[in-house]
């Protein structure tokens, strides 16, 4: 089925859910250099972001993600899960630091973010398909 775009509905789906995973990765890492008065630049929160972003291409991998792009428990959860462990095992290795505190709002900020936004989907699309009285 081809909507408006030229990709085919599934494919557009996949793509705008990946985008969405990105961004909250990226805005995680932008808050988080500023709450910590560090330099607000593209290079300075890749630096940042780029364990978390390998981690939920990693999870992307192993569910197969772009089958339920926007699944909540299927990729949601295990897309947050893989971005949080390997994020942390990257910055382990590369000696950036995972103090207690950081490894605590990583966790609850990366699970809100790459599981709200499929809630609020789910959400919606669920609110979408109930009867509505007149």
């Amino acid at each position: 089925m081809q909507t408006h775009s030229s990709l085919p509905l599934s494919r557009r789906a996949t793509v705008v859910a990946a985008t969405l995973d990105i961004v909250v990765i990226l805005l995680f890492a932008w808050i988080g250099r500023s709450a910590h008065a560090e330099e607000l630049t593209v290079l300075g929160t890749l630096q940042t972001a780029w364990p978390f972003l390998v981690g939920a291409a990693v999870g992307w991998t192993l569910v197969r993600a772009w089958k339920r792009p926007w699944a909540l428990v299927r990729t949601g959860l295990p897309v947050w899960a893989t971005s949080l462990v390997v994020g942390m095992g990257l910055r382990a290795l590369t000696g950036s630091g995972i103090a207690l505190p950081f490894v605590i709002v990583a966790t609850v900020s990366l699970l809100i973010g790459l599981a709200g936004w499929r809630g609020i989907a789910a959400l919606t699309r669920r609110l979408d398909r109930e009867p509505r009285a007149d």
